[in-house]
């Protein structure tokens, strides 16, 4: 999948990896995804959950008969951060015909837990 021009290029967000109902992502802390007083923005680490939800989603589904949106996401920011890099690791919670529904977890580079997430998937037969 192209990422040029796109919110993961413009963020740092790289995959790492993608298998069956799980997707593991990086982004740093710096300049890109930091807010005025110097902390990883809530809005940064939001945007990293979907996009390891989004990308699991994509696994799941043909996209040549599917695609997907997110449909709804919330966002629980448990410790600040100033610097270095955060790794986001989403595991799907249920996988059906028309919604899938992932957790996130977002830990810094000791796994402390920096913000943990829910997000639910649409899916949608695409028309011709």
């Amino acid at each position: 999948m192209q990422n040029d021009h796109t919110l993961l290029n413009a963020l740092g967000i790289e995959i790492v990896s993608i298998e069956e109902g799980e997707v593991i992502a990086t982004m740093p802390v710096d300049e890109r995804t930091r807010q005025p007083l110097g902390y990883l923005h809530g809005g940064a680490s939001v945007a990293l959950a979907e996009t390891v939800a989004s990308f699991g989603s994509v696994a799941l589904i043909n996209l040549d008969t599917h695609t997907c949106f997110g449909l709804e996401i919330n966002a629980n920011h448990i410790k600040a951060k100033k610097d270095g890099m955060v790794t986001a690791k989403a595991t799907t919670i249920h996988r059906g015909r028309t919604t899938m529904v992932w957790e996130i977890k977002i830990v810094d580079e000791q796994d402390q837990l920096i913000c943990i997430s829910r997000c639910t998937v649409s899916v949608v037969e695409k028309r011709s």
